[in-house]
């Protein structure tokens, strides 16, 4: 799969010429109805919530901006922040059934247009003395009726970034907004943004989990951020793909994301991310994220298109909303890195060498120093930095006890650790104490490999 490339943060969604961006008005659009709240009834919050752990502290994009989490079903705070969950006939998996009397194409793009927004991010940049104003657009849709909006990540990440950056919003009708960056997760590539308005027409949250392989599903966005509010569709391709994308930090490292996502033939073009993904029955099952270019060898791929299901980031979109960061990610306050094949040769075992530990950090605490070696968090072995990534994510959360085994100066220890939760407020503090040691040329590289700043 990671032969692939991916249409990513540096690529995903028209960038223009320097100049102004003008988002084109669409041509003659259906007239749709504007349903409302009836007959929807909102979702409690609950069950599992997806967490991604981040075990490094300092090369995070947008760290600045806050990553978020909160109780996003039935009524928040205000009162028209209510997302709406629809249901669905259980999908037949052997004999076809039309009891449950699915839209057509027509019907689907007209009741939901007004929910589908172009998203324009404007950067100013200086060339060779001169300013002028760049713009990367994306797509989005309307979550509450009082204007808070789906995206991708990576479409808002200058804006996360930097603050004097604008965001835009364009809806099928003509009207335009400035939005503001409520929060953004970058482990599953979901940002809200924040309009100042009211009485929009929400979407309707489907329940991802029910997809089967063969389902039709359409897709709303702005290809190329010109071709706005095209109407694509597909079918679903394949359930529960692990893909994985790259992009370049502010300090021009390679960070790289995996996702969990679902496979579709439908049409997917830099300018879509961000974008719903319907099924047939007009509800959102997925956020569309990604698609495949070419291979390593150059043979090119069509027809491979990804969304994030919504069922994995429903309740992080409540966090965002709700504390402007996902709560309860466990942080460790390190940065680590393998072991090299190199190093290995010369007895080295693998594992996730760490290369910095945070004054104050859990990982101070625990005892965690730099050149340790991870080797195992309770009874799972780690012989890598993803796979302590891995693990963090899927069976730990802030508040946690854990027990490490490392090995220091060729010797296993077990350090006993409780890990912090990742906020806006550990972040920070985190990368100002390892930008003041850079700054004073100390360095913490594990001596035989290349440094992950991730």
């Amino acid at each position: 799969m990671d032969e692939f490339n991916f249409y990513n943060s540096e690529n995903d969604g028209y960038r223009g010429g320097f100049g102004d961006y003008t988002d084109p008005m669409p041509g003659t659009q259906p007239q749709y109805t504007q349903p409302g709240p009836s007959g929807q009834s909102p979702r409690k919050k609950g069950g599992a919530r997806k967490i991604i752990a981040l075990v490094l502290v300092c090369a995070l994009v947008g760290g600045g901006a806050g990553v978020g989490g909160a109780a996003l079903y039935g009524q928040l705070t205000q009162p028209e922040t209510v997302i709406y969950e629809g249901e669905r006939p259980q999908v037949q998996t052997i004999v076809n059934s039309n009891n449950g009397q699915p839209m057509t194409a027509e019907e689907l793009y007209a009741a939901n247009l007004a929910s589908c927004v172009g998203i324009t991010v404007n950067t100013t940049v200086n060339i060779f003395g001169q300013t002028t104003t760049s713009a990367a657009s994306g797509s989005g849709f309307v979550l509450t009726q009082d204007g808070y909006i789906v995206t991708n990540y990576h479409v808002i990440e200058d804006a996360a970034e930097d603050s004097s950056v604008s965001i835009e919003v364009s809806f099928a009708n003509g009207d335009k907004y400035t939005a503001k960056l409520v929060g953004g997760e970058q482990d599953n590539d979901v940002a809200i943004i924040k309009i100042d308005a009211t009485g929009l027409q929400a979407v309707t949250l489907g329940n991802s989990d029910e997809l089967v392989v063969g389902e039709t599903v359409y897709a709303i966005g702005n290809p190329l951020g010109e071709l706005t509010y095209s109407l694509t569709d597909g079918i679903i391709s394949a359930l529960d793909r692990l893909i994985t994308t790259s992009s370049t930090n502010q300090n021009g490292q390679t960070e790289t994301t995996t996702l969990n996502v679902l496979q579709t033939n439908c049409a997917i073009n830099p300018g879509n991310s961000g974008g719903p993904l319907f099924d047939s029955y007009g509800n959102v099952v997925g956020i569309v994220s990604a698609k495949y270019t070419q291979s390593s060898s150059g043979v090119s791929a069509e027809g491979l298109g990804f969304a994030i299901p919504i069922n994995d980031v429903k309740d992080i979109l409540s966090d965002l909303i709700e504390h402007g960061y996902v709560t309860g990610k466990p942080y460790m306050g390190v940065q680590v890195q393998d072991v090299s094949s190199e190093a290995q040769r010369y007895g080295i075992s693998a594992g996730a060498a760490v290369a910095y530990v945070a004054e104050g950090s859990c990982a101070q605490k625990a005892g965690l120093q730099v050149n340790d070696i991870i080797i195992a968090i309770d009874d799972t072995a780690i012989d890598s930095y993803t796979a302590l990534t891995a693990a963090l994510s899927t069976n730990y959360k802030a508040g946690d006890t854990a027990t490490l085994t490392v090995l220091r100066n060729q010797q296993e220890l077990k350090l006993t650790i409780t890990f912090d939760e990742k906020n806006e407020q550990t972040e920070a503090a985190n990368q100002s104490q390892e930008s003041n040691q850079q700054q004073s040329g100390n360095s913490y590289s594990w001596p035989f490999g290349g440094y992950f700043g991730w």
